[in-house]
């Protein structure tokens, strides 16, 4: 008995390691382990053994069938594999579904770049910042409406005996003077981008957003200049069809001071639903006050500069083509709107 079934476990192992064909390594496991194959045919007679030979005989026949079901079982798995994939190595791969920027992330890159190739530096200053360097610095006096708790959020920290309370900026203003203390003599060229703060929420404001100032200051700056940057960076972001012009404002911390508007993307100037006259509002700009000059120590009678502040998501929503009419879908988390990005 021994014998016979050490014949049988070499025999079948033989036969397995010599083919790969489906069918053949079926009839093997049906000629050896199925109910009528050599193995269960033994297994029939080991009842006729001495109980001594029976015992031994018995684990011998378990060592046997094991090593030819171990034999069969993973060369089966393989080729039920290959009869259930219709696999053509020479065509592409499937390949992962891949994310892209946010639109307010690929806004800023856009923006930086056109300001970079006019010889703008990119900076970026502190989103919570001192009193001093939001609002006291910046010619806004300890009575002004934007340092109410109704419109800023003032933080819940010690006040600084010359710097005063700290607060998430409400604009990237902040910068300027951080700027001029940074560089010390001009000339200066900045772009600053960065998350402001504000009390507000609605249809064109988010109680947080991006906003990007620009910063210059040197011998001799004028309007002018103010007026051929602003026009370069609406010729390059908004496409050529698209005009500017400045409308006289006032801000605390430039003198004169000017809103800037650029035609609608709707009417393209000719008077639409949309913007009534064919102009919308794009942001603040001016000339920066004597005052903030001489807070970041820049002597007003021997240098001059302009400044401009934007919110990067207006500026977005008024790009050619974009038609976004709700700010706060930009933050919505919404895929199927992401994805037209």
């Amino acid at each position: 008995m021994r014998q016979k079934l050490q014949n049988i476990k070499n025999e079948a192992l033989a036969m397995i390691m010599q083919t790969s064909d489906r069918e053949e390594l079926e009839n093997i496991r049906i000629q050896y382990l199925g109910k009528s194959g050599y193995l269960n045919e033994i297994a029939k007679q080991l009842k006729d053994l001495e109980l001594s030979d029976r015992i031994e005989a018995g684990k011998i026949f378990n060592d046997v069938k094991f090593a030819i079901s171990s034999a069969l079982e993973p060369k089966l798995k393989i080729e039920n594999c290959k009869l259930k994939i219709d696999l053509d190595p020479t065509l592409p791969g499937t390949h992962p579904p891949v994310g892209h920027l946010h639109p307010v992330t690929q806004a800023i890159e856009e923006i930086s770049s056109i300001f970079e190739k006019i010889g703008f530096s990119r900076v970026r200053y502190p989103e919570a910042d001192w009193d001093w360097y939001v609002f006291e610095s910046l010619n806004m006096p300890p009575g002004h409406p934007a340092r109410d708790t109704l419109e800023t959020f003032f933080i819940d920290a010690p006040v600084h005996p010359k710097l005063g309370q700290m607060v998430l900026t409400t604009h990237t203003s902040n910068g300027q003077v951080r700027e001029m203390e940074r560089v010390g003599k001009p000339p200066v060229r900045m772009i600053n981008i960065a998350k402001c703060y504000r009390r507000q929420s609605d249809i064109s404001h988010t109680v947080m957003f991006h906003q990007f100032e620009g910063l210059v200051i040197d011998s001799g700056i004028s309007i002018p200049h103010l007026r051929g940057t602003i026009d370069y960076f609406i010729h390059h972001f908004f496409g050529p069809d698209r005009k500017s012009r400045l409308r006289p404002f006032h801000f605390q911390f430039t003198e004169p001071s000017f809103e800037v508007d650029i035609t609608c993307d709707i009417c393209l100037g000719k008077g639409c639903r949309l913007c009534k006259e064919g102009w919308l509002e794009l942001g603040g700009a001016g000339m920066v006050h004597p005052n903030v000059l001489k807070a970041g120590k820049i002597d007003p009678d021997e240098f001059t500069g302009f400044a401009f502040g934007w919110g990067v998501e207006r500026t977005f929503m008024m790009k050619s083509g974009v038609k976004i009419d709700d700010l706060r879908l930009l933050y919505g988390n919404d895929i199927r709107f992401l994805n037209q990005f």
